[in-house]
């Protein structure tokens, strides 16, 4: 199981810079605002969802006991 959430914690954290590498790049051509602002809400949800998995894989494997 702990191996699963590892994975899976390294995909979603993939997931963030893909999505901050998006939004940065559509600042920088001066893209629609609202865009923007829809990128980096998703990167904080993908964040808060990536710090999630990280306490929950400590909490699996013992935090490192």
């Amino acid at each position: 199981m702990s191996t699963f959430t590892t994975v899976l914690t390294l995909i979603v954290m993939g997931l963030v810079v893909l999505v901050l590498i998006r939004g940065l790049f559509n600042m920088m051509k001066g893209g629609s605002g609202n865009t923007s602002n829809k990128l980096m809400r998703m990167r904080v949800i993908l964040q808060a969802v990536a710090v999630a998995l990280i306490m929950l894989t400590l909490w699996l494997t013992g935090g490192g006991r």
